[in-house]
């Protein structure tokens, strides 16, 4: 982690917002783009601190996890694009922004899962009312006659373009976490469960 903290956390402006960007070209050009799937890491981290890593990997997770949320939430769909780039120079007017080709949603479920984690961990239940609005982004945009639907366009709720495809970790994985997330108790101990990186909930054997 001190290499991500180092060399990939990088800060927005005009709002300060975390994000962690990409190295490009054998080390050297640091690229201010985050894929969706990078969210995840909040929910690990929480999942770290939890275990006895420093409170600045909760610092981090917490801050990562509204980062991810922003990038559903400024959208009119209320879902999350691909990729989203970031503004890092001073007299920026937007802190991100999402280019044509990167604008599609998969369903993805990394940012719902660290949006559980946090919320295991302290309670809050901010983090289920974030994780109630993406899901109403998904029923409102991506249910379809029989299932779910990726889409292409998250910036525009008139022309979101389904695709005809639901990814099989919808099922695995995003709809298990937000059931989780929205649990009237927890349904499991993460102190005798662990989640694979598929959300196989596995025990963990005493020594």
């Amino acid at each position: 982690m001190d290499g991500v903290v180092n060399k990939l956390v990088r800060r927005t402006s005009p709002n300060n917002y975390l994000f962690i960007g990409e190295i490009l070209g054998g080390g050297k050009d640091f690229k201010p783009k985050m894929d969706e799937l990078v969210c995840f890491l909040a929910g690990t981290l929480a999942l770290g601190h939890h275990n006895g890593l420093p409170k600045e990997h909760l610092t981090l997770a917490q801050e990562l996890a509204y980062t991810c949320y922003l990038t559903f939430a400024k959208q009119p769909t209320f879902l999350a694009p691909e990729i989203s780039y970031f503004n890092t120079d001073a007299g920026s007017t937007k802190d991100f922004y999402v280019k044509p080709n990167d604008a599609h949603y998969l369903l993805r479920p990394e940012t719902v899962e660290s949006l559980w984690y946090l919320y295991y961990f302290s309670g809050n239940k901010t983090y289920q009312d974030w994780g109630w609005q993406i899901f109403q982004g998904i029923e409102t945009y991506c249910k379809v006659s029989g299932g779910y639907t990726t889409i292409s366009n998250v910036r525009n709720p008139m022309d979101t373009r389904p695709r005809d495809m639901m990814e099989s970790f919808f099922l695995g994985e995003t709809l298990k976490y937000l059931y989780l997330l929205f649990a009237d108790r927890h349904e499991l101990d993460l102190d005798q469960w662990v989640f694979n990186t598929e959300a196989h909930p596995l025990p963990i054997y005493p020594d």
